[in-house]
């Protein structure tokens, strides 16, 4: 039974049942405290723990799910995958563990040829709670179960809690028996891999409070409405039913492991270890291949992290399958074809997935050369000193500075004979984790808690009716001051305001919040920010800047006509401007971020390479086209299918439900789904002016643009400055490039004039400072310091021709100065000097370390700088005495 068809099986049986099919949500979550969906649960939490009201008493689903908190176990275990598909069923104060139950059984049991998936009894175990009496009597009476498999298990198996307050409960979980060929007898109690678990069912009836961990709590009560909480693994019930004997062998990953064999000519099955590698490549070129598909990019942080990790852990295992080049051409395609029945985006958006995926390769591919030549130097160090190890903080930097694997540096140690100091190695990777874990737990401590909004979003979603007024009289529906529900607020005081309605316009999609005045009755409140903490519900920031505001007041929201405009023209001008760059560019040329501030849009895209200039004028040219045809801007709130269907671009990081708003500019030139304000026709913009184009990441651009009155205060001082100019130089202005590049070259020429004076005045110094050589232990020392010089190599000339003025005899040069602004110091030393013991590199550190710097270099040259011109003296007078004690 492939994993499509099980999925489907699985919809089909619960919309029989009466529960509505929600589509999966993205990889990526609006869940400040998680990077991604890590669990079929995640995009129900404002309706489980009731923030929001369900707008469903009963659910399904099938979600997609990204976790890498066991990445090390992939590949190791038959049940392990960083992205994995969770089917779950949601009832939201309905049915509750009888209903669960009954649906569980039902369908897994139910023969395959009446549409059920057709497990056999006698291979299920089931788990309850040790204490839960209820849930145990219900699966011996409902089903034809034996007692000794319903096995009683503890809280850190069978209870369910987000390790904070809130709602929680027991939970069951059903496993599948692989049969003894995989383990021993005893069922899931022994923790065996021979038992799978396949669906979890979590009863959330309480409350909890006092929360010390995730198992150690106390229980306020009982919740008002109870909710069922359930999740299957896909993946796990696919390599069931297809017979194999791990979820990297079934027919959505199988492909790309395949594919991977076929690359490296290794034979799958043969070695423990190439297997596991093939599982690896398999597993992460899928998750990478879905994080792309929901615009996550590669970067150095964050989401894009964590998507770079898992390529790069795909490449390095290629690598250590034997293929040094790239393969990610052919793995991205195997995993595309796997993946689009049931995700039909990574086929319609595969030019752009693929863009990064192979520049991501590239760029690996290139540090993992440039590490390899770090490591060769660490290795011929190692084997000049005598050393049989290569130094943990070595390795260390290789991985967290240059991205260079671990594994591979204990590879390329082994061939020649080193091994690595792996103990220290993983010190510094564990403090590294602990930092980590430490910001992730502050981070975690700093969110606020949502449910303080709980009872003001059940009196109904905010309306918004900026889209027709910038006055809007309604109502305060709630205050909140430092987090905590209060009845009023007084003069000076900084407070959370929640209307009825508003006309202000709440941060999203880019657009920065409305500017305004919140007015009633003896108080007027400044607003400073307009956000949605959770869905439906509007929440202004506000200081009371005059009288006092009460609960239940009358209020009118009134928004800075004059801000919001200026708002509007920069996020109309942002679609028009990313209307022209897929004009010029293509189809993949596609938006992964903006901000629309009054005068001002940035909007990153995805592009590998800078854009010429005039590729950068044609953008705005044909930007400004379209405001001056002064195209029409309508909006149409329709289904999400039929605004697809129209052609809308549906923007990464955006979420949309089921009923979307439509944004024309010009028909469909220009289609988005957006929710923000705009002008109603193009040439209320005014004016767009490309200020800026730069990098921001792999195969990410950015462009930034005024919009409107500061596009034209900006093109004003720029004619204002070529004015100047022409004053100035006495040249017409279509003449100013010539002449300033006259100028710049005269300039450059007289520099160079100025800087051969110098060098050969510095020069000419050599036999003077050799006549001066004094006798410091058993050398001829000249420590002096040259003043002023023009560049290094100019004191590096000086010191060399100094040196070779002083003969055979042991003799030690150093020479400082300062250039630019900064102390440098050259030591060189003569091959008598060196037999006896002085090495430059060594006294040109030490100076350094005087400097306030870092310096060194070989035995014979070396230099030394630092910050510090006025120590200059001093160090080479701390030469000096170095040389005394040699």
């Amino acid at each position: 039974m492939k994993t499509a068809e099980i999925a489907q099986r699985y919809l089909d049986y619960f919309e029989k049942n009466g529960h509505v099919i929600v589509p999966s949500a993205s990889l990526v979550t609006d869940d400040p405290a998680l990077l991604f969906t890590v669990a079929g649960m995640v995009p129900f939490i404002p309706y489980l723990s009731g923030d929001v009201p369900a707008p469903y008493k009963r659910a399904a689903d099938v979600q997609k799910c990204l976790r890498t908190l066991d990445i090390e176990e992939v590949g190791h275990t038959p049940r392990h995958g960083t992205f994995f598909q969770m089917l779950g069923n949601w009832s939201f104060g309905d049915y509750f563990k009888e209903g669960a139950i009954r649906f569980a059984w039902e369908l897994l049991t139910t023969p395959d040829a009446e549409g059920g998936l057709g497990f056999d009894p006698k291979d299920l175990w089931v788990t309850v709670y040790e204490d839960d009496d209820e849930a145990h009597d219900l699966w011996l009476t409902l089903t034809n179960l034996p007692e000794e498999r319903i096995q009683r298990l503890g809280k850190d198996t069978n209870y369910w809690s987000t390790g904070l307050p809130g709602p929680a409960g027991p939970c069951s979980e059903i496993f599948f028996d692989r049969g003894p060929a995989y383990g021993v007898d005893g069922g899931p109690a022994t923790d065996d891999d021979r038992y799978v678990e396949i669906w979890n069912l979590v009863f959330m009836q309480y409350e909890i409070t006092n929360v010390q961990s995730k198992y150690d709590f106390d229980i306020a009560g009982e919740l008002p409405n109870k909710n069922i909480d359930t999740g299957m693994g896909l993946e796990r019930v696919a390599f069931i039913k297809q017979g194999v004997d791990n979820m990297y062998e079934t027919d959505q990953v199988r492909p790309v492991l395949d594919k991977a064999v076929e690359l490296s000519g290794r034979t799958y099955g043969a070695v423990h270890e190439d297997d596991v590698r093939f599982r690896v490549v398999a597993d992460h070129v899928r998750s990478s291949l879905m994080l792309l598909s929901d615009g996550v990019t590669p970067s150095n942080d964050g989401r894009g992290y964590i998507l770079r990790r898992l390529m790069r852990r795909a490449i390095r295992s290629m690598r250590l399958l034997g293929v040094d080049g790239p393969t990610f051409k052919d793995l991205f395609a195997a995993s595309r074809d796997a993946m689009k029945d049931a995700y039909p985006i990574v086929v319609e958006d595969y030019a752009r997935i693929e863009q990064y995926a192979l520049a991501e390769e590239a760029t690996f591919l290139r540090t993992l050369a440039a590490g390899e030549v770090l490591l060769d130097d660490s290795v011929a160090d190692a084997k000049a000193t005598g050393r049989p190890t290569i130094g943990g903080p070595e390795a260390f930097l290789l991985h967290d500075t240059y991205g260079f694997p671990i594994d591979l540096t204990l590879e390329i140690a082994e061939e020649a004979g080193l091994t690595v100091d792996r103990a220290a190695f993983d010190e510094l990777m564990l403090e590294q984790r602990t930092r980590a874990k430490a910001d992730a737990r502050a981070r975690k401590r700093q969110l606020a808690d949502t449910s303080v909004y709980r009872d003001l979003r059940a009196q109904g979603e905010t309306i918004f009716t900026g889209f027709t007024d910038l006055e809007t009289e309604s109502s305060i529906l709630g205050i909140l001051v430092d987090g905590v529900s209060v009845d009023r607020a007084t003069s000076g005081q900084i407070a959370e305001v929640i209307l009825a309605e508003t006309a202000l316009y709440a941060e999203s999609g880019g657009q920065v919040a409305d500017k305004g005045v919140i007015v009633g009755p003896g108080f007027e409140l400044e607003v400073l920010d307009v956000q949605r903490p959770v869905a439906g519900l509007i929440s202004h920031t506000v200081e009371v800047t005059t009288g006092e505001v009460g609960v239940g007041q009358p209020a009118t929201t009134v928004v800075d006509a004059v801000n919001r405009r200026a708002a509007q023209q920069a996020h109309s001008a942002t679609h028009l401007v990313h209307a022209a760059l897929r004009d010029t560019l293509g189809k993949t040329a596609t938006q992964a971020g903006s901000l629309n501030r009054a005068g001002y849009l940035r909007f990153d895209f995805s592009w590998g390479q800078a854009l010429s200039d005039s590729t950068k004028s044609e953008i705005e040219e044909i930007a400004n086209n379209a405001v001056r045809d002064n195209l029409e801007v309508t909006t149409r709130v329709l289904a999400l299918d039929e605004a697809k269907a129209l052609g809308a671009q549906a923007l990464f990081g955006e979420k949309y439900g089921e009923v979307v708003r439509m944004v024309d500019i010009g028909g469909p030139w220009s289609r988005e789904l957006c929710g923000g304000t705009h002008v109603a026709a193009s040439a209320q913009i005014g004016l767009i002016n490309l200020v800026g184009e730069s990098s921001v990441g792999a195969s990410n651009r950015r462009v930034e643009a005024l919009v409107g009155l500061d596009a034209f205060r900006s093109l004003a001082a720029e004619r204002a400055l070529v004015s100047q100019l022409t004053s100035t130089l006495k040249t017409p202005r279509e003449q100013l490039p010539a002449r300033i590049a006259e100028l710049t070259a005269s300039l450059k020429a007289a520099e160079k004039k100025i800087a051969a004076f110098e060098a050969k005045a510095l020069g000419d110094r050599a036999p003077q400072l050799a006549g001066a050589a004094t006798a410091v232990g058993n050398f001829r020392v000249v420590a002096e310091n040259a003043g002023v010089a023009a560049s290094g190599d100019d004191v590096r000339t000086l010191a060399l021709q100094v040196r070779d003025r002083l003969g055979t005899d042991p003799a030690v040069v150093a020479i400082g100065a300062e250039v630019g602004g900064r102390p440098v110091v050259i030591v060189a030393t003569n091959d008598a000097a060196r037999s006896a013991g002085a090495k430059a590199g060594v006294l040109a550190k030490a100076a350094a370390g005087i400097l306030g710097g870092g310096g060194g270099g070989r035995d014979d040259v070396a230099q030394g700088g630092g910050a510090d011109a006025s120590a200059l003296t001093a160090a080479l007078a701390g030469i000096t005495a170095a040389l005394e004690a040699v």
